[in-house]
């Protein structure tokens, strides 16, 4: 029986030139981040109920984790009704405006990391 001996050379620089991509795929994973918050934001923006405009104008976007991380919503205490006008109550219709917008983002933004990593590896 012959036994076959596989020699492969250029694995160490391989693994060097992967490394070296870990910080733009990083930037590329924030960049992806930072476009679908911005999205989210814009589409509640549109559909939120107005009355007086705040909470249309108060939904903003607050990132951790050094941008790779995005939560899209109202902070300000003042805003509570926010969950009102999405939920609704037993008299008050719910009228969603922030999880359509998150849904509708859940797909496109795969697609959006696909492009940034994408770009990258071609770079």
């Amino acid at each position: 029986m012959a036994a076959w001996v596989t020699r492969i050379e250029g694995l160490d620089r391989l693994r060097d030139q992967l490394e070296a991509l870990v910080p733009e795929l990083e930037e590329a994973a924030k960049r992806a981040t930072k476009d679908s918050a911005e999205a989210v934001r814009d589409d509640t923006r549109r559909t939120v109920r107005v009355d007086t405009g705040n909470l249309r104008d108060k939904v903003d976007i607050h990132y951790s984790d050094e941008g790779r991380t995005a939560e899209v919503g109202w902070k300000d205490r003042h805003d509570w009704y926010a969950s009102i006008n999405e939920h609704g109550t037993r008299r008050i219709p719910a009228n969603p405006a922030l999880g359509p917008a998150l849904e509708a983002e859940r797909t496109r933004f795969e697609e959006r990391l696909r492009t940034e990593v994408r770009k990258v590896l071609r770079g």
